[in-house]
């Protein structure tokens, strides 16, 4: 038996291992011998250290080349790999921390005295920051031979992404090596991946679309990555005339269409235009394709099944749905009370099943029970319907998560840092439609006597919440609307501030 998911990456080697695997904006290349070697010599670190086969590893650090080395290093030391979002506060890393517990954490240096406190019951903490330097890699330098990979089959875990729960808490999604493996080769068919692809990677490496999405596809066909630190628009457009692929939200393509460089001659060599994570508004899909001629290529994905569906590559790729189900994905639409099927173009709860599917939520079997049909469906969660021609519209989200930027918000966790406050009656958080973000974050709080103002409930949000939990508005009324059993009423909020950012 081999290591599942690193056997992939061998088998796409190119036969050059100097070929750039990935190049820097300030001009730092990184080969496939690179790859190789420093990932080899990540995964012995970590069995120095005393992972063993199962044990996790998490890392909050800023992205880098040497992210993806830790990731590919655990994975080959048969550890299952915990990315987690920069944004995070250390009381929300504390939970992680808690609840995986994890054999070694990785974070910046610049953050660790900060993050001492919920640490301690680590065994290994070692840093790593945003140029690639600090106890991790240094460790990994003291490693000179070669590795031998860890043996771990299709149905071992590779990885634990958090997502959000129904209850605040999140949950942590176990991805196998085939979920991961099985994904990638789909994706490299699906999308035409070749080893003469350059990818645009601007996406962070902490959340499925940029570290198993867009990098798993470029080491299943042996590509090359031009890896940016963050979205940067001017930086994106410059690099186009190198490049033959962008994965990213649709926040990239709107911040690309204020650039006036933007047009058919500066897209003339891309093949393919990715987005995902979030909705794409049918306008910015109709004047990118007038402004580059190229059609935006929609699909659909979740942190616990990856993806799902895409627009066709070749065919219609149609503004407003996430195309079709991938080859080996079954997808059904039901009826959410009976879980019934339901015909054309009827709504109802989406359920998918396949290769890409993951195993459960740690140390949530009720939780994982609740959420898979005897057959092997999973509840998404997410409202949708087929239409006609076989393509999947997303219409709605079951449990009102906010998508924002490609990053999960549920609301019940900001409410309840927000009805804690002294004044506050009570709270709704909403998402409602924003041109640059997808959805806004958006609090409607019923005020008492002596009630904190906007910025006052902003003021104590910040540092409490990641950045991107926290509201981009907060809004007052004298009562939240509710409906004959009592419940708010949080469709009738996001139509009646829908024009609030002007979407």
């Amino acid at each position: 038996m081999t290591n599942h998911l690193f056997a992939l990456v061998r088998e796409n080697l190119p036969a050059d291992p100097d070929k750039t695997f990935i190049e820097t904006p300030e001009g730092r290349r990184y080969s496939y011998g690179d790859l190789l070697l420093r990932s080899g010599a990540y995964a012995a670190a970590l069995v120095a250290l005393g992972v063993k086969p199962g044990d996790r590893v998490a890392a909050q650090v800023e992205k880098s080349a040497e992210v993806v080395f830790l990731y590919l290093g655990a994975v080959r030391a048969g550890a299952v790999f915990l990315p987690l979002n920069t944004a995070y506060t250390p009381a929300e890393i504390g939970y992680f921390l808690g609840d995986a517990e994890p054999a070694v954490f990785v974070c910046d240096p610049a953050r660790q005295e900060a993050l001492a406190a919920v640490t301690q019951a680590v065994p290994r903490v070692l840093t790593l920051d945003s140029a690639g330097r600090g106890s991790a890699s240094e460790a990994a330098d003291r490693e000179t031979e070669a590795f031998t990979d860890v043996e771990r089959g299709p149905e071992d875990l590779a990885a634990i992404l958090y997502t959000s729960g129904t209850t605040g808490r999140s949950k942590g999604a176990m991805l196998s090596h085939d979920n991961l493996a099985s994904n990638a080769r789909t994706l490299v068919e699906y999308w035409r991946f070749t080893a003469d692809d350059v990818l645009i990677h601007a996406l962070p490496v902490f959340h499925t679309h940029g570290l198993f999405v867009a990098t798993n596809t470029v080491l299943a066909s042996g590509g090359t990555m031009l890896f940016l630190p963050r979205l940067d628009s001017k930086l994106i457009l410059s690099l186009m005339g190198r490049a033959t692929a962008m994965m990213g939200v649709p926040t990239f393509y709107t911040r690309l269409l204020k650039e006036p460089g933007l047009d058919r001659a500066a897209a003339a060599g891309m093949r393919l235009f990715v987005s995902g994570s979030a909705p794409l508004l049918a306008e910015t899909h109709r004047e990118w394709q007038a402004r580059t001629g190229h059609a935006i290529l929609e699909r659909y994905g979740m942190t616990e099944t990856n993806m799902s569906t895409s627009n066709p590559y070749a065919g219609d790729r149609v503004a407003g749905t996430v195309g079709m189900p991938l080859p080996g994905v079954a997808l059904r639409v039901v009826d959410p009370e009976s879980g019934k099927a339901l015909p054309q173009d009827e709504v109802g709860m989406i359920e998918v099943r396949g290769p890409n599917v993951f195993k459960g939520y740690w140390r949530m079997p009720e939780k994982t029970a609740a959420e898979f049909k005897a057959d092997g469906f999973f509840i998404t969660g997410d409202l949708g319907k087929v239409d006609s021609r076989g393509y999947v519209h997303i219409v709605g989200r079951g449990k009102d998560l906010i998508i924002t930027g490609g990053f999960n918000v549920y609301p019940k966790e900001v409410e309840t840092e927000i009805d804690a406050l002294p004044g506050v009656v009570e709270s709704a958080v909403i998402g409602l439609p924003h041109a640059d973000f997808g959805e806004g974050v958006t609090a409607v709080v019923v005020p008492g006597e002596g009630a904190p103002d906007e910025a006052a409930i902003l003021a104590h949000l910040e540092g409490r919440l990641a950045k991107f939990k926290c509201p981009k508005r907060v809004l007052f009324a004298p009562e939240l609307p509710r409906n004959a059993m009592g419940k708010v009423q949080k469709n009738v909020l996001r139509e009646t501030h829908a024009g609030l950012y002007g979407g």
